[in-house]
Formats: structure tokens, C-alpha cells, sequence
């Protein structure tokens, strides 16, 4: 046989596959995403001029903010922009027809509307946000224009309506039907890669090797994923007819996912507690079992968990699960036999304890993933949703912001009567809208500022040496598409994002032409020094104006933390895991993104988040045990025991609230008191953490006091002398 010539043999080696498929993965994806952008733009500008829309830009416009590498994403944003739109439409409507003759009335009203929706854009996060950025912005740059025309303003509302709704269905339709993306393809290799994650995380855990910076590392990426499922599973129902018939289960699978997290990170903070308080041997009498469950999930670390996957786990955890009891008698007998002090039999049982409810939790995981191999399932009834929990004086803050920003340019529109200041007030609108969702406001303003003039130098050479010379359609996609192009990849570009937006939208908004084009370099000029200075502006009020990555927001973002252990004591008990869990959790993610650039910051966060998740499951779990007691005398609510437990509820409460050295000595007594009640009272049950609720009420108790001192709590710079005395 004749060997294939050398540029064949390259041609067919299994390298340069491999480096095509690496690049078609990574960087592929991104020229797929701009070819649909451009193609999108292009149909959607000839549409529009073809039907002889008012403003072809923008439905052009529309293409560049709903375009998204993913289909499911550009359905979700199309639909909220939808609604935004027309939200901020009617109001248009309204406020003009209220204050058409009073300039200065409806610039107030204006503002405390887009201030309304600026604060709810910084509540509402994910693509519900961008529905109030619509409202905000679609009101600003409807009504402004129409106040020299108060009679047109119901049918610009109208042409907008539709101009939008155009470039929304270009922009989908060439999504989803083009070498489509899909947000449940997504969703699905996330689900699949984050166990394999997981368990390599839990081995290393169970047998000590985890070093303490990599385990906090992985406990924000966990964070990270689970707050970005749940905005992909908002998404997939979008697109996605089989993930929709299983959103249940998705939701279900990620609180439980959200819980084994929780679960372990307990049970590997009790270990290393008494690693480092070199309690060897009741480590050593602990290991056996940890080192079972080690070897079982050696088989599935570091690789992707397929539902067949799932099934063969939910298998390996039920054999377990049902040996657990018996193997931790017998170790119990062993460990008893060196005469451990109360305290290190404590340890021993709070350790097995919290392996017991990890394992029991796992399971649970595992029998739910195993279970989206099937169309319809019991365990798709789901009530316990993801809860985000935003600070409502960031909203507000978010809110104040936008509202000074159109207070103080409508004002100087006003009083100067600039032509070009109408522009300015509502290209500020847009801006502090498309910001107040971003962890940093001033950045991505500013950074919109810097791509709106590069479009404006640009666009004059476009405008005025280009254009005129120009025949025809082709033509003027042939003109527009380097820009388009490079706006696109900057977009793609987490960093550079706010430069592409700038450009692709403001660009569109003052050079692309229209049907009937009018060359008018003073407007032009005007129009973009105006686009320019409204960034500017909005980008110092982000400085100024209560900027949301400063410590002030930091401080309430902790203080937020801490109170959601009040949450876990005071919360109504059913869902209260669920909501507990999300709620710290979207807490953390917010603030560790606000701290970007502050390591010590993001760490004392973080280090609260453990004492607070630590604690507050626990507290959860002893009302849940005490909530399903049976009837018996050793069980009544006027037992010493539970009386302890409320006043130790009260004392933690004042922990969370206002830490303090006098706070944590009265939490250490309060539990100190309720273990010694526990343990002087009388069950009628076997002593069996299976069997015996006051064991298992004991153990929880015991690590509520152990997490109080862990030294790498930030409780510790209030524990001087404490720990002596408790």
C-alpha cells in the first residue's frame, strides 16, 4: 500500500484532530457566536429598511443585547426585553400624557421611574433584571425624544414595540436554527463534570489531604455552580421541552447538591479541628469508616456522572448506608476500649453522626440524578426552590444612583437647552440601567464610555468618507462588518465587555444609517460628545454615590450572613434547609463578587459562611428532630433539656446579631448548659445514633460548641479567655 504523502499524514494525524476539537471548543465557539451575530444584525437591518421602520438601528441594536453564545439564553433575554419594553412604553405613555406641558414634572417623574427600575434590576438578578433595565431605559428613550411632539409619543411606543420585536425574532430564529448552542447541553455536561468534582473533593477530605487555601477555593467554585445552574435552569424551560418536564428534579438536584456541600464541609471541619488538636486516636478511631467511604467514591472521581453512573452510586451508597450502623458499633466497642473521656466520645459521635446524614443526603443525590433518565418521576415533586437573597440597601442604593444621575442632566438639559442634552439624558438612563447589575457600576460605565467614543471615531470616518460613496445593501454590511466583528469578540471577553457593548450599541445608535440618511457632522458631534459625557457621568456617580464594591456594602453582606443563623432559628421549618442553604449561598456569591481584588476581604467572608452554614444546619436539624419526637415524658416541650435549647437559640441569636467576647461566652455556656441537660436526661430508646434522638440532639450540640471555637472562625478574635472559662 502507498504511503499518503507528508501534508496527508498531517492531515489525517490524531494530534491535529485533537488540537481542531480543542479549538473548536474554546475559540470556535466564539467566531460561531460572532457569525451569528453578524448574520443576525445584517437580516434584521434589511428587514427593517425593507418594511421601512421608522429606526432600522434599533432593531439592529436589539440583536446586539439579546445575542448570546447559548439559544436558551437569547430566548430568556428576548422574552424579558419583551416585557421590559412594553412596561416601559405604557409608562411613557402615561407620563407624557400626564406632564406633556411640564418639562420639569416629567423629568422627576422620569427619574423616580428609571430609579424604581434601576433598583429592582439590582434585586432581581439573572435575565429578570434586564426586564427592568427595559422598563427603566425604554421610558427614557421613548419620551424624551416625543416631549418636542407630545402627539407622536403613543406611536413612537408603537414603532418601538415592533422595531424590538423584529431584531428579537431574527436574533432567535438565527440562534437556534445556525450550528445552534443549546443552554440544556450546557446544563447537562455541568450537572455531569460538577460530581466528578465533588467526590475527588470528599477523598481528599476523608483522608487529610486537603490543604486549607484549595478547600476554600473549592467551596466557592461549588458556590459559584450552584447559583449559575439555577440561572441556566431558568433558561433551559425556555428552550428545552425535555429539561422542562424535569425542572423539579434540576431544581431538587441542585438544593441537595447544596446540602452534601454543607454536610461535608461540617464533617471535614470537625476532622481537622481534632487534626489540630492532635487528638490522634480518636481520629484514628474515626478513620475506618471515612476510609469505606473513600474507596467507594474512588470510582467516580475526577469523571463525569452519567445517569447510568448515578444508579451504579445510589446502589454502592444504599449497601453502605445499611452497614453503616452495625460498622460504627463495632468501632464504638473498640474505641471504648482505651477509656475516652466524655468530650472524646463526643467527637467520635458527632463525627459519625454528621458521616450518617452526609451519606443519607448523598444518596439522595445520587437517586434523584439517577432519576433524569426518566421521562416522568416521583421524585420531580419538588416545593423547595432556589431563594435568592439580595440587600435591599444595595437595591436602593442602585436606585438613589440612577434617579440623581437623570435628576442632575435633565436639569442641565434644561437649563442650557442643549440639542444634544436629551441624548445625554437618556443615553445616561441606559447606561446606569445596563450597569446596575454588574458588581462593578463606575467600570462597566466607564468602560462603555470608552467603546461609545471609539465608535464615534469610527463612525465620523464611516459617516462622512464611506457612506456617501457607497450603493446598496451589500455594500454597507461589507462597511459595518468590522466593526460588528470587533465589537462581537469583545464581548466575548469577560474583561473587555462593556468596551464591546459601548461599541456595538452606540455605534449602531449614532452611525448606522437610516432609510432617509441625513449628513450632519454639528449633529453628529453633538450627539456623541453628549453619549460620552452621560457615561462619564454615570461612571463617577458609581465612584461617589454609594458604590456597591466598597466596604460599606461588604459590612452589610456580612452582617446579612451572619443573620441568616436567626433565619435558621426563627424561620418557619418547612423548607427551611432549602431556603437556608440558597439564601447564604447567593449571599456569599454576591459579596465575594463586590470583593474582587480583596483577598482578605473575600477570606473573612468566606470564613463566615462556614461558621454560619455549620451553625445554622445544625440549629435547623435540632428543630427538625425535635419537630418529629414521639410522645413521651422525656420528650416534653417543659423537659429541662428544651428549655436549655430555646435559651441557647436566644444567646446565639445575640451572637450573630452583635459579636462580641461577652456574646460568645454567654453562646458557649448556653451550650454547654443544654449538652449537660441532654445528657442528664432518660430516653426510653437504645443509646444508638439510629435509634436515639437525645444522641443525636447531643451531637449536634456538641458541634454548634466546636464550631464556636474553631480557630478559623472569625468568631476566634472574640474568643480570648473564652474557651478557658466554657
Amino acid at each position: 500500500m502507498t504511503p499518503l504523502p507528508t501534508p496527508l499524514r498531517w492531515l489525517y494525524s490524531l494530534e491535529w484532530r485533537r488540537g481542531f476539537y480543542d479549538w473548536a471548543r474554546s475559540d470556535g465557539v466564539t467566531w460561531v457566536y460572532i457569525f451569528k451575530v453578524l448574520l443576525a444584525a445584517f437580516l434584521t437591518l434589511w428587514l427593517a429598511m425593507r418594511l421601512e421602520l421608522p429606526q432600522p438601528r434599533t432593531a439592529m441594536i436589539t440583536v446586539f443585547i439579546v445575542m448570546q453564545p447559548q439559544s436558551g439564553h437569547v430566548l430568556a433575554k428576548s422574552f424579558y426585553r419583551f416585557l421590559g419594553t412594553l412596561a416601559g412604553s405604557a409608562v411613557m405613555v402615561l407620563l407624557i400624557a400626564l406632564f406633556a406641558q411640564n418639562t420639569e414634572l416629567f423629568l422627576g417623574s422620569l427619574a423616580i421611574w428609571v430609579g424604581l427600575c434601576t433598583a429592582g434590576a439590582a434585586r432581581y438578578r439573572n435575565f429578570r433584571a434586564y426586564g427592568f433595565v427595559l422598563a427603566g431605559y425604554t421610558a427614557a428613550m421613548v419620551g424624551l425624544p416625543a416631549l418636542a411632539h407630545p402627539d407622536g409619543a403613543f406611536m413612537a411606543a408603537v414603532w418601538r414595540v415592533l422595531e424590538i420585536s423584529l431584531g428579537i425574532i431574527c436574533s432567535t430564529l438565527i440562534s437556534a436554527a445556525i450550528l445552534p448552542q443549546t443552554a440544556s447541553a450546557a446544563m447537562r455536561n455541568a450537572l455531569y463534570q460538577r460530581f466528578g468534582v465533588f467526590a475527588l473533593f470528599v477523598t481528599d477530605g476523608l483522608r487529610g489531604r486537603s490543604q486549607r487555601e484549595a478547600f476554600e477555593a473549592s467551596n466557592v467554585r461549588f458556590i459559584a455552580e450552584a447559583v449559575g445552574l439555577e440561572g441556566l435552569r431558568s433558561v433551559t424551560v425556555f428552550e428545552d421541552p425535555h429539561m422542562r418536564r424535569r425542572n423539579g428534579r434540576l431544581s431538587r438536584l441542585n438544593s441537595e447538591f447544596m446540602s452534601i456541600t454543607t454536610r461535608f464541609n461540617a464533617l471535614h471541619q470537625l476532622l481537622e479541628r481534632l487534626r489540630s488538636s492532635e487528638a490522634d486516636h480518636v481520629v484514628a478511631a474515626i478513620k475506618p469508616g471515612l476510609q469505606d467511604l473513600a474507596e467507594l467514591l474512588d470510582g467516580f472521581s475526577g469523571r463525569a456522572l452519567t445517569n447510568a453512573d448515578a444508579a451504579r452510586l445510589v446502589t454502592a451508597l444504599t449497601a453502605y448506608k445499611e452497614g453503616l450502623p452495625a460498622r460504627v458499633r463495632s468501632l464504638r466497642a473498640i474505641f471504648q476500649e482505651s477509656e475516652p473521656s466524655d468530650a472524646e466520645q463526643l467527637d467520635f459521635h458527632t463525627a459519625y453522626e454528621l458521616l450518617y446524614r452526609f451519606v443519607d443526603d448523598l444518596h439522595s443525590y445520587a437517586q434523584t440524578h439517577a432519576s433524569l433518565a426518566d421521562h416522568s418521576h416521583a421524585r420531580e415533586q419538588w416545593d423547595e426552590p432556589f431563594t435568592p437573597q439580595t440587600n435591599w440597601m444595595a437595591s436602593a442604593a442602585s436606585g438613589i444612583r440612577a434617579a440623581f444621575i437623570l435628576v442632575v442632566l435633565g436639569s442641565y438639559w434644561v437649563a442650557t437647552a442643549w440639542p444634544s442634552g436629551a441624548t445625554m439624558t437618556l443615553i445616561a438612563a441606559a447606561t446606569v440601567g445596563l450597569s446596575a447589575a454588574t458588581p462593578n457600576p463606575k467600570r462597566m460605565a466607564f468602560q462603555m464610555a470608552c467603546g461609545t467614543l471609539l465608535g464615534a471615531l469610527i463612525g465620523f470616518v464611516e459617516m462622512f468618507f464611506i457612506f456617501p460613496w457607497i450603493d446598496g445593501f451589500p455594500l454597507l454590511c461589507v462597511m459595518l462588518a468590522p466593526v460588528i466583528v470587533f465589537g462581537s469578540f469583545l464581548t466575548s471577553r469577560p474583561q473587555y465587555a462593556g468596551v464591546g457593548l459601548g461599541l456595538l450599541i452606540f455605534f449602531s445608535t449614532g452611525s448606522v444609517p437610516d432609510n432617509l440618511t441625513v449628513y450632519n457632522p454639528y449633529t453628529f458631534i453633538n450627539d456623541y460628545i453628549a453619549m460620552v459625557l452621560g457615561m462619564l457621568v454615570c461612571a463617577a456617580a458609581g465612584a461617589i454615590i454609594l458604590p456597591p464594591n466598597s466596604r460599606w456594602l461588604w459590612r452589610r453582606l456580612e452582617q446579612d450572613l451572619r443573620e441568616q443563623v436567626v433565619y435558621a432559628i426563627s424561620g418557619k421549618l418547612k423548607g427551611l434547609g432549602s431556603s437556608f442553604e440558597s439564601r447564604t449561598r447567593d449571599l456569599l456569591h454576591q459579596a465575594y463578587g463586590l470583593a474582587v481584588g480583596q483577598p482578605q476581604v473575600q477570606r473573612d467572608l468566606l470564613r463566615w459562611m462556614f461558621v454560619v452554614l455549620e451553625v445554622g444546619h445544625a440549629i435547623i436539624e435540632l428543630r427538625k428532630e425535635q419537630a418529629i419526637l414521639p410522645v413521651h415524658p422525656a420528650y416534653a416541650e417543659s423537659q429541662p433539656w428544651r428549655q436549655a435549647i430555646r435559651v441557647m437559640g436566644r444567646s446565639l441569636v445575640r451572637l450573630f446579631l452583635q459579636p462580641s467576647q461577652s456574646n460568645l461566652e454567654r453562646g458557649l455556656i448556653a451550650v454547654d448548659h443544654a449538652i449537660s441537660r441532654v445528657q442528664a436526661t432518660d430516653e426510653p430508646f437504645a443509646p444508638h445514633f439510629d435509634t436515639s434522638a437525645l444522641r443525636r440532639v447531643k451531637s449536634y450540640l456538641h458541634f454548634i460548641r466546636t464550631s464556636l471555637l474553631d480557630p478559623q472562625s472569625p468568631l476566634t478574635a472574640y474568643a480570648k479567655g473564652v474557651e478557658h472559662a466554657a
